[in-house]
């Protein structure tokens, strides 16, 4: 079998490609193509490390505006005279526009070269932030939040394709610890430092701040990072551009993103509008299949889920976004939806979750590197499981601050295990030189499926939650002695206070707003039990990955 330098060893006759030999009895043949050797040898000219730290701050800057703004919707929607509902597409604007491009950073590599292509995205990216700080109205907000996410949408996928590429397969999963650590913590800490920069200066400064983080890492980028030798520009293939390709794409993620983030507001199916998105995004989703699987030269290049692996990992890095970001918004609006929490102290309760992946993120990395992925992912989504059980069992109306945050910590723990090894698997058997095209792909299905589960889990709160009324109200009767006497004694107690009429009527408010709360309390916790069976779920479909030989890359069945 042809090692990866290009040598033939023992009775191996049949080379691998035209630019190798044929090896006899024990002898070994060196591949004479020094294009394949060069390849295979490729080192950056720096400590990979460097480079590490470089685009991950590029890519913390973006993954940290996808939640910094949601604090301070109220803040900006009152400042520039639009309502709530208004407000929310400044969001929605961005997530569309970072949806469309994110899957198509290995086409743009190829045009331009990879290093380019995340310069330009920096660029774009912090000139958009500058232009959102300064916006006058909400339509010029937005249409600077569309060009913010274009730019930003470049920045995951290619800041874990360079990492790929700078680290050999025995520290690859090191260097996803750090990029994990970046698309976890980032989404934690962003709105409860979004909270803080809007209650003490301005909502603007929510954008201004990624100013002189863009021009440090485009400084760094332009010092540290190079192409490695198979990403070959070719900027004719700009006038080659699979228009098509991008057309369906543009159609089938504005139609889900805005079902998604419009659908509960009207009442999904119901409403003729939420039904056209969803026919958009069917038909742009079934086109774009179609299409790119005919294209010769797709701009997405869904061949890549033939690997057995890589189709794997995107369904669970689907899930692991999706409960990921579905925990960050349910925890801090049960706080404050709830437990009357302001919005500042609700993003706190999140901080020590951000702290403990400080500290695992570097172990998991290390573990990548000595156990097979998939049996690390494994242990990850049993812990994660357990996680969303305890937060089934200690959710509750008396729940104290620090019990709060010891959750936060618990979900967010394990979160390390599980997607650093997924992340790593994507790429065993998959072609080098399609690093570009796996990044993009794994970033694009993890964040719809954060997209997707945020929606989802929002409308089950809301369902379980009216249930839970229903069948609370039911049980509200004389029949039940408990509730009876509770209610006389609350309009006695009320009546000598404020005077009969009054207490009475006190009374029925009280037993109302108690019977909301806890119906409201146990919808969450319903949406957490929902969660836990996922990721008892998950647990079996990390068995079907391919068992890797740890830092060594995958088996000859991760090849299929």
């Amino acid at each position: 079998m042809a090692s990866s330098t290009g040598v033939l060893t023992g009775n191996d006759s049949i080379p691998d490609s035209p630019g190798q030999s044929q090896a006899a009895g024990s002898k070994t043949v060196q591949n004479p193509n020094p294009a394949v050797h060069d390849h295979a040898n490729w080192k950056p000219r720096v400590n990979p490390w460097a480079i590490a730290a470089t685009v991950a701050l590029a890519a913390f800057m973006e993954v940290l505006d996808t939640s910094i703004a949601n604090v301070a919707l109220p803040h900006i929607a009152g400042d520039l005279g639009a309502s709530t509902n208004e407000g929310t597409w400044v969001l929605t604007s961005y997530l569309v526009s970072n949806a469309i491009v994110l899957p198509i950073g290995g086409w743009a590599s190829s045009v331009i070269g990879r290093k380019n292509f995340f310069l330009l995205c920096i660029t774009i990216f912090t000139v958009a932030s500058f232009l959102c700080g300064i916006a006058p109205s909400l339509p010029i907000l937005l249409l600077c939040r569309v060009l913010q996410g274009a730019g930003g949408g470049g920045l995951q996928p290619m800041a874990q394709a360079i990492m790929a590429d700078s680290f050999d397969e025995r520290k690859r999963g090191q260097a996803f610890a750090l990029y994990g650590l970046v698309s976890v913590l980032a989404p934690s800490i962003g709105p409860s430092l979004g909270g803080w920069i809007t209650d003490n200066y301005s909502w603007r400064w929510i954008f201004y701040i990624n100013i002189p983080v863009g021009i440090l890492a485009y400084l760094m980028v332009t010092r540290l990072v190079d192409d490695p030798p198979w990403i070959k520009p070719d900027r004719k293939r700009i006038f080659n551009m699979d228009y098509m390709g991008l057309a369906f794409l543009a159609l089938a993620m504005g139609g889900l993103q805005i079902m998604l983030d419009k659908g509960e507001e009207n009442d999904w199916f119901s409403s003729n509008f939420i039904r056209f998105f969803l026919v958009m995004f069917i038909v742009g989703m079934i086109g774009l299949i179609v299409w790119e699987l005919k294209k010769k030269d797709p701009l997405i290049n869904l061949r890549l889920f033939k690997y057995k692996n890589f189709a794997i990992c995107c369904f669970l890095m689907m899930l692991i976004g999706g409960v990921l970001n579905a925990s960050t918004v349910l925890q801090p609006q049960f706080l404050q939806q709830l437990l009357g929490y302001t919005a500042t102290n609700a993003g706190l309760a999140l901080t020590g979750g951000g702290i403990s992946l400080l500290v695992v993120m570097p172990f998991a990395g290390w573990a990548t590197g000595k156990f097979p992925a998939r049996n690390i992912a494994a242990v990850g989504f049993c812990f994660f499981a357990l996680s969303f059980w305890l937060t089934t069992r200690d959710l509750s109306l008396n729940m104290s601050f620090a019990n709060a945050s010891w959750l936060r910590v618990i979900q967010l723990a394990p979160i390390p295990f599980c997607f650093i090894p997924i992340t790593t698997a994507a790429y065993i058997g998959t072609p080098r030189e399609q690093s570009n095209q796996v990044a993009g792909l794994i970033n694009f299905v993890r964040n719809i499926g954060g997209s997707i589960f945020i929606a989802v889990t929002g409308a089950a709160v809301t369902n379980r939650d009216l249930w839970h009324q229903a069948r609370l109200q039911e049980s509200m009767t004389s029949l039940n002695i408990p509730y009876s006497q509770y209610r006389q004694g609350l309009t006695h107690s009320l009546g000598q206070s404020f005077g009969g009429p009054q207490g009475a009527g006190m009374a029925r408010g009280s037993i109302y707003n108690q019977l909301q709360q806890q119906s409201g309390m146990l919808g969450y916790q319903d949406v957490y039990k929902m969660l836990f069976w996922m990721a008892i779920g998950m647990i079996f479909f990390a068995f079907l990955l391919s068992k890797n030989k740890p830092g060594g890359g995958g088996s000859s069945a991760a090849m299929h």
